[in-house]
């Protein structure tokens, strides 16, 4: 695996690897690699000659300098598993790297999409993401990026600034994995007690009950059904729960015909911010 720490460097290599006709994959990651990333790499693998993966923990998608701070950098774990998983290329950028000094000001017209949900609560989080991912884009020029449909929002925003800019990029969602108990891989779950592993399990145990009884019940009864559940244990502390058109993420009063849904959680265990969805049709 080839791994690189500039632009300059990771562009000269690119322009030979395209120069033989290779495609190139992009997996863009803050690290803190599980199973998750790595089924990312694995899913690519097929559709692509060449997989780059980026490791960099983006400082403007944080509104809370703690979180930034406590995020989790375990680099030579990471080096190890990506090595194990054939990887191409690791780009392992500073934050001088990506925001230098004379960097210009980021500003793009999301619409409703960075407003609610993950916008509502963590102010100015999509900007700084459609930021990083836009600089990442331009300079890997990928053919297709591979993301987790475990963070659906930031994936509706990404394709959202894919149009708008116009880029020859094909977006790949690919399925969020989970333990063998139902909760799904992230970063974050390394802070969890032992108890709050178990407690979280109410996530996707309420999200399998929602996608069995869609279309059965009454969409307004079924959210009211999921947050009695979530909010029975006192150790959740829910921050939202919505069943949403998957493209724009406005919330359902109803089940119109062709269209698509997705639920949304958010929950704090253990002082631990956790998200989940689930496509429900």
């Amino acid at each position: 695996m080839e791994i690189f720490y500039t632009q300059q460097a990771l562009d000269l290599f690119l322009e030979k690897q395209r120069n033989q006709g290779k495609k190139v994959a992009l997996v863009p990651t803050m690290g803190a690699l599980h199973e998750g990333h790595i089924s990312l790499i694995e899913f690519a693998k097929p559709l692509a000659d060449c997989i780059v993966c980026s490791i960099f923990v983006n400082p403007t998608q944080f509104n809370d300098p703690k979180d930034l701070e406590k995020y989790p950098r375990p680099i030579e774990r990471d080096i190890e598993l990506l090595e194990n998983a054939a990887c191409d290329v690791l780009f392992m950028p500073s934050a001088e790297e990506m925001y230098p000094q004379n960097d210009e000001k980021w500003e793009i017209d999301l619409g409703n999409l960075d407003q609610i949900w993950e916008g509502e609560h963590r102010p100015g989080h999509f900007q700084g993401v459609t930021q990083i991912v836009y600089k990442l884009f331009k300079l890997v020029k990928p053919d297709m990026a591979c993301f987790g449909q475990k963070d659906f929002q930031q994936v509706m925003v990404i394709q959202k600034m894919i149009d708008i800019k116009n880029l020859p990029v094909q977006l790949i969602i690919c399925p969020t994995v989970r333990s063998d108990e139902g909760l799904a891989l992230s970063s974050r779950n390394e802070r969890l007690s032992a108890r709050g592993l178990e407690t979280a399990l109410i996530l996707s145990k309420t999200l399998n009950f929602i996608k069995a009884n869609f279309g059965e019940v009454n969409i307004t009864e079924l959210k009211a059904l999921a947050i009695d559940q979530l909010n029975a244990d006192k150790e959740v502390a829910l921050e939202y729960f919505a069943i949403c058109e998957t493209t724009t993420l406005e919330e359902a009063k109803e089940i119109l015909p062709g269209k698509k849904y997705v639920a949304l959680v958010v929950a704090k265990i253990d002082q631990v911010r956790l998200i989940d969805n689930m496509l429900l049709n």
